[in-house]
Order: C-alpha cells, then structure tokens, then sequence
C-alpha cells in the first residue's frame, strides 16, 4: 500500500522528484569521479615506477644502495654467468652505476651516471635514441626535468666528469642526444644516461654491471653467486609507503564529498518535504499513522535513490567510461615531483567495486536519513497546525 502511494507521490511530482534525483545522481558522480581519480594517481605512480625502473625484478651486487651514492665505487663486478645467460637471451638489461658530475653552462651539477645497453626492451624509456651516435664522444640520454634544470637542449655538448676504477678522475665531452619524458620525475632528474659499453670503458670495469633488470614473468636465478634478487615487491617498497601513508588523505577526501553531497541533499529534500506540510497534515486527518507517515516519505527518498543510481549510470555513466579511457587534463604541470609523487598530465580514474558499492550505500542511507528526520518532525505536529502550514524547521 505505501509502495503504490509512494510511487504515485513520486509520479505525481515530477520536477520536484527529478530535481531530488538529479542532485542525487550528482552526488555519485562527484564522490566516484574524485575517488577514482585519487586511486588512478596513486596506481599510476606505482605502475610508472614499475614500468621505467622495476621491470619483473633485478638482482643488486651486494654493496649496492641506491640511497648510498658512496657505495656506487664498490658496487660492481662481472655479471654472474646464469644472469649473462638472461642477459644475451635479452630477458635481462644490465646496468652500470656511478657517480659523476656535469659542467652544463658554466655551472656545476651532480648527477648519477647509469650505463645501459641501449637496444633493451626491458624496462620502458628510450634508450634506443643512444644507438647511431659515432659522431659525439659520450652520446646522453636525460629527463626533462634534468634539461629544464641544467637549461639543456638536444644537441648541446657539456663536460662530464667521473671517478674510474683506478680511483682516477677523468673528463670528457657529453652530447645531448635526447631528452626524454618518462613520467618518473626520479628518473628524469639527476641521472644522465650512456651506452653501457661506453661507460664501462670510461669507468675501466669492462663486462661488468651494478645491478640486472630482469624481465616480467621469469623464475629466480639460482647461480647468481652473492648477487642479492630484488622482487617487485620490495623495489616498490618506498611507494608502497608513500601511499600508504597517504591513506588517512584519501579517506579525509572522500569524508569532505560526502559532507558536500549531504548538504546538497539534504536541502533538496528537506526543503522538498517540509513544503509538503500541508499533505502530510491531510494524509493524518485522513486516518494514517504517524509511523505510516514517516514510512511513506523515507520509502520516497529510498525510491530516490534508487532513481538517482540508475541515472548515474545513464547520464553519467558515459562520462565516468570517457575519462577512464582518455583521462581528466589536469592544467598543470607535476612532473618535477612537486607532489612528492608521480603524477601524469592526464589523470586516469581508477573505478573499484568498492568505490561504487561503498558509495552507493552511504549516499542511499543519507537519503534515507534526510528523508526521515523532517517528515517525522512534521507528523509529530497536530493535523490541524500541519493543514494550515504552521510547520517550523
């Protein structure tokens, strides 16, 4: 009985009831839409990560700390014989790591030095562009960040200065050969990049590496002698961190839209309900419950809610698919790691199970609420004060 009143309420209304679902339907949006764009951030930065520097894994020589450059003298020998076997079968890439400084201007910078096979396919950066350079001496691969901050073009030649097995310091003259835009701002800052047969001469280490990047997908190498493997898992380790860490953010976000979305709704609907006094005030007169009341307005706003979730999915369902596949253009420009974390141009939402269910859910019981609160004020009122529209909120 209430269910058919209420449909008939709902019909019978249809620029209040569609104004009610609208700014519900929009709350979803607006909730899911930002959500998932603070999700696909977070899981863009990992999957970059994994992308440009992880690969499946790597095995690291003992003395290796990335976060240690003193250790990078020490850090090297020949690649064991089972991972130069993945290495000729071009399912691992390795690297040679060192410091170095660049004298780019007139100005002098730090930077680590990386030698890597340039025809490698393992991890994704284009270090390919390294191949064909005979006329330079060192041909060099750098970020963007790395070409903003020395003020280097394509092209533009500079010294580079390095500490070589023999604990000789030695120069020589470096050539932008390109400059490369890989979305990891660790990447494209600080680190300049050579050919790995060109480094090893210059570094008199001779068929030897720092660490092997392997491929996805292949099975721990057993002769690897005291080359310690690094799993994906722990490669990420500090993302992981920065994320996780950034939890409490997340849920701070997602508790202020849901506060916007109940304001929003709350004053559709009370303000929908309590100019319905007078009906109410009737509906009593007639013989109907309070309780009955107060059930028939909170199955309206169920009904709602239900009305608004099937026109997310039709008015913005699209819109939700368009900025998955495409992203959302952010306007600005986070590739020098201002955020602390990788942050692409075009952010793409990241949509969960989760996300919509939870959203759903909530947003439903604050109509839910909304819908009950004032009709029960207004039904606790005399039929008379309710008929003559004496309703206070």
């Amino acid at each position: 009985m209430l269910f058919k009143i209420a449909i008939k309420n709902l019909l019978g209304a249809r620029l209040r009831t569609w104004l009610n679902v609208f700014v519900t339907a929009l709350s979803f949006f607006i909730i899911i839409l930002f959500s998932a764009m603070y999700d696909g951030m977070r899981e863009h930065a990992k999957q970059v990560t994994i992308d440009t520097e992880v690969a499946g894994g790597a095995y690291w020589h003992p003395e290796y700390d990335p976060m240690d450059p003193m250790t990078f003298e020490d850090a090297h020998s020949i690649i064991p014989r089972d991972l130069q076997l993945l290495v000729d079968q071009e399912k691992a890439v390795p690297v040679l790591v060192s410091q170095a400084s660049i004298y780019p201007n007139g100005r002098i910078m730090p930077v680590i030095m990386k030698g890597i096979t340039p025809e490698q396919n393992i991890v994704n950066m284009p270090t390919q562009m390294l191949v064909g350079h005979e006329e330079v001496t060192i041909p060099v691969l750098i970020g963007r960040g790395m070409a903003k901050d020395a003020n280097l073009e394509v092209g533009d030649a500079f010294t580079i200065r390095w500490l070589d097995a023999d604990r000789t310091y030695d120069a020589d003259e470096g050539t932008v050969v390109h400059i490369m835009d890989t979305e990891n701002f660790k990447l494209d800052m600080g680190h300049i990049w050579v050919p790995l047969k060109k480094a090893q001469t210059m570094l008199a280490m001779e068929e030897e590496a720092t660490y092997v990047t392997y491929a996805e997908g292949l099975s721990v190498v057993i002769n690897k002698h005291d080359w310690i493997p690094r799993d994906v898992k722990y490669l990420i380790r500090d993302m992981e961190a920065l994320i996780e860490a950034d939890e409490p953010n997340a849920a701070i976000m997602y508790i202020i839209l849901l506060c916007f979305a109940a304001m929003g709704i709350f004053n559709a609907q009370v303000l929908s309900i309590f100019r319905r006094g007078r009906e109410i005030g009737t509906l009593m007169a007639l013989g109907m419950t309070r309780t009955r009341v107060v059930g028939l307005f909170t199955l309206e706003g169920g009904l709602n809610a239900f009305l608004a979730a099937i026109m997310t999915v039709i008015l913005f369902g699209p819109l939700l698919w368009y900025f998955g596949n495409n992203g959302i253009w952010l306007g600005v420009d986070y590739s020098d790691g201002a955020m602390g974390i990788i942050v692409e141009k075009y952010l793409i939402p990241v949509y969960s199970v989760g996300l919509v269910v939870t959203t759903t859910i909530i947003v439903s019981i604050i109509v839910l609420i909304v819908s009950y609160l004032p009709s029960r004020r207004i039904a606790r009122m005399k039929p008379t004060d309710a008929l003559r529209g004496k309703v206070t909120v």
